[in-house]
């Protein structure tokens, strides 16, 4: 499995975004990044500027949200959409999809779900509680 640290991580946004405005081809997990940083102009500007943002600290007491931690987590959700991973992913994302009326706005929802399950299997040290991801998804469709 593949674990970059966090500046290789952040990086790889600058760079996929920087590849980008100089119009140079990118490879397909650059192509998936660049379409989730295009349905996120608010971050356009701080991916203009790695010697800034590469070591910045992000963390709930400061009250930012980490812009880059919010792209991985979309980078994951497509990654679980193309596979349909955890089973059922695709199907709970369509419903949301249709419920929320946006794709963009339905990821969020599936954003907020992988994030608070992320979260508690930190927190327990344990792995993915897929079904329980799967439960918060559920919830948010209204089953």
């Amino acid at each position: 499995m593949f674990s970059p640290s966090r500046a290789e991580a952040r990086r790889f946004f600058f760079d996929t975004w920087a590849k980008y405005r100089r119009r140079e081809s990118l490879s397909g997990l650059e192509g998936v990044a660049l379409r989730v940083i295009v349905a996120h102009p608010e971050y356009h500007s701080l991916l203009d500027d790695p010697a800034t943002h590469l070591e910045h600290e992000y963390g709930p007491e400061g009250g930012e949200m980490n812009p880059f931690l919010h792209l991985s987590l979309h980078l994951a959700i497509e990654e679980q959409l193309s596979i349909d991973r955890p089973r059922g992913i695709r199907e709970h994302y369509r419903r949301l999809a249709e419920k929320a009326g946006s794709e963009h706005d339905a990821k969020h929802l599936v954003l907020e779900c992988l994030g608070e399950t992320l979260w508690k299997a930190q927190r327990d040290g344990t792995g993915l509680d897929e079904k329980a991801y799967l439960e918060c998804l559920a919830r948010h469709i209204g089953r």
